[in-house]
């Protein structure tokens, strides 16, 4: 089978390519990326006026799959991915049970070949149960398939139990993905603690909440040696003291979520739980901090934390719902919109920090469109401007404050192994 993609605006941060290329696809391997290629094949896609890139990763996801299936499975979080670019994704462990021993482990990995062609790749927790008291068996989890350990959703608040683990990580070679959240903190929080939280008469979450524990997880990386990567780094103190580890040497990686750079608390409208995530929607100096971060590339990774709940469980008073929203259908117009067009990054980063670096931090062979490689690849049409609207969420979280923005940003195709899994002409 042989697939021409034509005309096309070809981003590879590998070679640094950028410019219009056909890419010619056959057998599902990247067989050549060259100017006005004429040969015979299958299918013909006209990517004219389009961005050609590697197929987006996304390191932070959360499947629902054990245990939540109400809110989402892997099924429906795979289309969800699909639809939004993704060819790849990595399913944070805090399901029912929690991914911390090998049965669980080969049920996501099984169960994900079963029914999707996007890669699903999970990341093992760090302790038995989540429970921050016992470490998993690191080694056997990652050797299994387990692509990184992660304690999502909380920090490990034993500062002993953390280095250990951060110890066997660095003699296993697999990344240590961390929420950093000081629990004692944080206590009742549910927005940032700023204006809007005084208004809406809710608690607020401090700064501090996350700057402590990053500053901390830093040190133990420093320590240990072990590869360290910030999940959705919100606050402008983060961005300094990646900034420093960087400086350093330190093995030490950032993410940034669209929520957080494309919003901040000031867009915060009313008592909505679509708006509670964690953590919060920040200050507009934390917000700009993030976008000078990713512009300056301080901050590695684009990822989406995507995070679906019930409608039921999100209709109800802010403090009383749980933390979280969905994020792979709006990530790619978010970046263009909020980034891109405000001149902070270029669409050669969009490719950088969504498929490229992604897959360096865990040393997956794809994120580049180089000949030889398996074509995972994400057609993007940058110009199509339309309203975010959820009813139309293949997810089933439809849980998102963005719902009715203007955006600017479509994802055309999303194209795994060669083949077309998404294609937005197909509804």
């Amino acid at each position: 089978m042989k697939t021409l993609i034509k005309n096309g605006r070809v981003l590879d941060p590998a070679t640094k390519k950028d410019g219009i290329y056909d890419v010619l696809i056959e057998d599902g391997i990247i067989k050549e990326v060259e100017q006005n290629l004429i040969v015979e094949v299958d299918n013909i896609i006209d990517a004219t006026g389009c961005f050609v890139m590697p197929g987006l990763i996304d390191l932070h996801v959360h499947f629902r799959e054990p245990g939540f299936e109400h809110k989402e499975t892997i099924r429906t979080g795979a289309r969800a991915a699909a639809k939004g670019g993704f060819t790849t994704v990595c399913a944070m462990p805090n399901t029912r049970p929690v991914v911390d021993n090998l049965d669980t482990l080969k049920f996501v990995i099984d169960k994900a070949k079963e029914v999707t062609k996007v890669n699903v790749l999970p990341i093992a927790a760090i302790t038995a149960g989540q429970e921050g008291e016992f470490l998993t068996d690191i080694e056997k989890l990652f050797k299994n398939g387990a692509v990184a350990i992660s304690e999502d959703g909380k920090s490990v608040m034993n500062a002993r139990v953390c280095r250990q683990a951060m110890r066997l990580a660095a003699e296993v070679g697999v990344p240590v993905f961390a929420h950093c959240e000081d629990k004692d903190l944080a206590a009742r929080g549910v927005l940032n603690a700023g204006d809007k939280a005084k208004e809406l008469g809710v608690y607020g979450i401090m700064n501090i909440v996350e700057d402590s524990i990053v500053a901390r997880d830093i040190l133990i990386a420093k320590n240990t040696g072990a590869q360290l990567h910030l999940c959705h780094c919100s606050t402008q103190d983060s961005v300094k003291m990646v900034a420093l580890a960087k400086k350093e040497g330190l093995p030490v990686t950032a993410e940034v979520c669209p929520h957080h750079f494309a919003m901040s608390e000031d867009d915060i409208t009313s008592d909505d739980a679509n708006f509670k995530m964690n953590p919060p929607l920040r200050s507009r100096k934390d917000m700009e901090a993030l976008r000078l971060g990713l512009k300056n590339d301080i901050m590695d990774v684009i990822a989406t934390d995507h995070a679906p709940h019930h409608v039921s469980e999100k209709n109800v008073p802010l403090d009383e719902a749980p933390f979280g929203i969905t994020g792979l259908e709006t990530a790619v117009s978010l970046t263009i919109t909020a980034l891109v067009d405000t001149g902070y990054i270029t669409p050669m980063q969009i490719a950088e920090k969504m498929s490229y670096n992604p897959a360096k931090i865990i040393g997956l062979d794809k994120g580049t469109l180089l000949p030889g490689k398996i074509a995972d690849i994400t057609i993007i049409n940058p110009d199509i401007e339309y309203i975010i609207d959820s009813s139309t969420f293949v997810s089933l979280g439809k849980n998102t404050p963005f719902n009715g923005k203007k955006v600017k940003g479509k994802v055309m195709a999303t194209i795994v192994a060669g083949e077309v899994i998404y294609s937005a002409e197909a509804k």
